[in-house]
This record gives structure tokens, C-alpha cells and sequence, in this order.
């Protein structure tokens, strides 16, 4: 399948590129687009293939059928041009910052929102566990706590080159952001509001979003929020609430100086306990380790899982087939937009107990949480292998 990359940042160079010359079996790398040209030039005149910085003039080209989209900000402008194009999308998370902009993309569009860590096989080993133990109607709790170091701090192996658009170049889609944003939390919000929804909720807190999706459905509700300290960002972010069985915490601290990334889900369930411990996202094939705790008869029975295929792998042989074969992904538009609708009561509930102003979609009626939410897995339905 021939296959273009929009957007040249850390994505690409240290996961997508090397992957997709690791997969030649599977695709063709055939365009790159950065906004900043001279950055896009160079990498494309590396890698044998033509080179735009003008994200509309690629699509108009042409000559690949399907796109990579990897830029910052919200996505869903681009990936509703690339739509409209013809173009099968993979597109990284988030898919948009507003409601408003997923209504011009249907449910059945060509189109696979990335989060890699639902297709992490130790992921998609606990969907089938948890299916064993009864599914998540026997969940008392879903816990999840974050600890994020500096990027830089991560990505001192990586040597990755860094883009610098120029300013005209970059303004249209800083305009998109800051308009998404405002429709979704109104003209009032803070600007503090503003970008603990954007860059922390819908930036990295939703992949814990897209795994409770999984798990057992996204929460029906958002009981306490509490961001914290005030003269930091990113701060620390608490949530908690109900899920339709059992309850969830969500705990996320940025901490610059911490010596390696942490994440751990951990799920109680009425017969055991179900624990995920995730490596730093930039360190490929280096495994997830699930350790599942249960009884049997009067022994504690306590089994660790660990597989080094790639996440990121994975999730694009699982977009080749969706492209190819019309096997569905795993989150789509509407598993999106069921992350939007979370991620706008963290915040509306953080801006109530605080008393912050607060509007657009973010204070009005919205759209069910659980569209698009995929139940568990059951045993031998894992959706992808390497």
C-alpha cells in the first residue's frame, strides 16, 4: 500500500519512518510534508520520496493511498480534506479538540484514530483475561497513575532533528486550534483551562481514556477533579467517577526530572487483579508487562506476560488491514468523540469546583459517552498480530 506522512516531528522520525521501512512487506512510503519545507526536503531527499511543505498540495498530488497524519494541534481539518480525497487515514490522537469538527466526518469514514497502546499484545492480553474473569460488569476498580518525565529527558537517544516552520506558515492551524477550543470550552475559559484540555487531557490522559474505552466502557460520569500545583504546568491531574460497573482514578503528574516513564492500569475485578506496566512510548519492542493475580484453591496464582512485538507495529498492520481487508479498528470517529465528550467533563467538573467560567460544548448536553466503545475482548479475537 502506498502511503504518505504528514507531519515530520518526533512521531515520525523515532516510531513511524523506522516502522515503515521495518514493514516494506506491507507499504510504500511514497510522500513526506512538513511545514517547515527545508526540514521536509531533507528528510524526503534521505528517503528516496517527494517532499512537500504544503500539506493541501500533497493531497492534491497525489500518488498514495493512504496517509499518516502526525502534525500537532488538532487533526481534524487535514484528515477532512484527505477524506474528501479518496485517502484511507491513520490519524494520532487526539482526532479533534471540539464535537463540532467530527460532524463533517461520518462514523463509517475511512478513518483509524492512533492509540497504539489498545494494540500493545499485553493490552490485548488483558481484554481476554478480564473476558475470562466476566467481562467488565465484574470490575469494582480501574485505577491508572502517570508518571511523565520530560520528553527531552526521553528522547536523548533519539538525536531526532527538530522542525521550525515559519510563523505565516503555521498561523492557519494555530487558528484552527484556538477556534476548536473555544467551541469546545467557550470564549471565557482560562487560558490555563484552555491547555490543561488540550495538551494534557486530550494529550496524553486520553490514551488512558481510549484504554478504559476498552476495558469497560468510557466512564458515565466525573465525580471530583483536582489539578495541582498552581504555579506549574503541567500540573498534576486527579479525576475520579463511575463507570457503569465499578469506579475509576485517574492520576497523572508530570515530573521533569523523574528517572523513567510510568504507567500502570490496574484493574480489581471480583476474582483477581489485573495489572499494566508501561514502558516509555519512544523505547520500541520494548515490552508491556502484565502481571495477573487470581486464586486457585488455596494458592495465590500470580502470572507476568511480556511480548517485545511493537505496539506501533501492530497498530499499522492493523491499518493495513482495515485499508485492504475492511477489518474495523479499533477506535474510529466515534471512539473519538467519545474521548472528546470525557475529556470536556474533567473539565467542566474541574471549572465547576473551582469555580472557573466555562461554556461552549463543554457546558451543554452531550453526546452519549459510549458511542463507539468497543466491548472487551473475548479469548482468540485479538485484532491484530505482527
Amino acid at each position: 500500500m502506498k502511503i504518505a506522512v504528514m507531519g515530520l516531528g518526533i512521531a515520525a522520525q523515532v516510531m513511524y519512518l523506522p516502522l515503515l521501512a521495518r514493514r516494506r512487506d506491507l507499504f510504500e512510503l511514497s510522500a513526506v510534508c512538513d511545514l517547515d519545507d527545508a526540514h521536509a526536503a531533507r528528510i524526503g531527499g534521505e528517503l528516496g520520496v517527494t517532499a512537500y511543505g504544503d500539506p493541501m498540495a500533497m493531497l492534491d498530488r497525489g500518488g498514495f493511498d493512504a496517509l499518516i497524519v502526525l502534525t500537532n494541534g488538532t487533526h481534524a481539518p487535514l484528515v477532512r480534506a484527505a477524506l474528501d480525497r479518496g485517502y484511507w487515514v491513520l490519524c494520532e490522537k487526539p482526532l479533534a479538540y471540539s464535537r463540532a469538527e467530527l460532524d463533517a466526518i461520518p462514523a463509517d469514514a475511512r478513518l483509524m484514530v492512533g492509540y497504539m497502546k489498545q494494540y500493545d499484545p499485553a493490552t490485548q492480553r488483558m481484554a481476554e483475561v478480564l473476558h475470562e474473569a466476566g467481562g467488565p460488569e465484574s470490575v469494582r476498580h480501574l485505577d491508572v497513575t502517570v508518571l511523565h518525565p520530560s520528553s527531552e529527558s526521553q528522547l536523548l537517544f533519539a538525536k531526532a532533528r527538530t522542525s521550525h516552520p515559519s510563523p505565516e506558515a503555521l498561523a492557519p492551524y494555530t487558528e484552527a486550534d484556538e477556534k476548536a477550543v473555544t467551541t469546545a470550552l467557550g470564549p471565557r475559559a482560562p487560558q490555563r483551562l484552555r491547555r490543561l484540555y488540550s495538551q494534557v487531557v486530550l494529550g496524553s490522559l486520553c490514551h488512558d481514556l481510549a484504554l478504559m474505552r476498552m476495558f469497560t466502557g468510557p466512564p458515565t460520569g466525573v465525580d471530583h477533579v483536582a489539578v495541582w500545583p498552581d504555579d506549574v504546568f503541567p500540573p498534576s491531574v486527579e479525576a475520579n467517577g463511575d463507570l457503569a460497573v465499578g469506579r475509576y482514578s485517574l492520576r497523572w503528574h508530570y515530573l521533569p526530572g523523574y528517572p523513567a516513564y510510568q504507567e500502570r492500569v490496574i484493574i480489581h475485578h471480583e476474582h483477581g487483579s489485573l495489572e499494566l506496566d508501561f514502558p516509555s512510548p519512544y523505547l520500541m519492542n520494548t515490552p508491556t508487562t502484565l502481571t495477573s493475580v487470581t486464586r486457585l484453591g488455596t494458592t495465590e496464582r500470580k502470572i507476568v506476560f511480556r511480548d517485545v512485538a511493537e505496539a506501533f507495529e501492530r497498530q499499522l498492520v492493523a491499518f493495513h488491514r482495515f485499508a485492504t481487508q475492511d477489518k474495523p479498528p479499533l477506535t474510529g470517529r466515534d471512539g473519538a468523540l467519545s474521548d472528546i465528550v470525557t475529556a470536556q467533563r474533567i473539565v467542566r467538573r474541574l471549572a465547576e469546583s473551582t469555580g472557573l467560567p466555562i461554556g461552549g460544548e463543554a457546558a451543554t448536553p452531550e453526546a452519549s459517552p459510549d458511542v463507539g466503545a468497543p466491548p472487551a475482548a473475548s479469548p482468540g479475537t485479538s485484532p491484530t498480530t505482527t
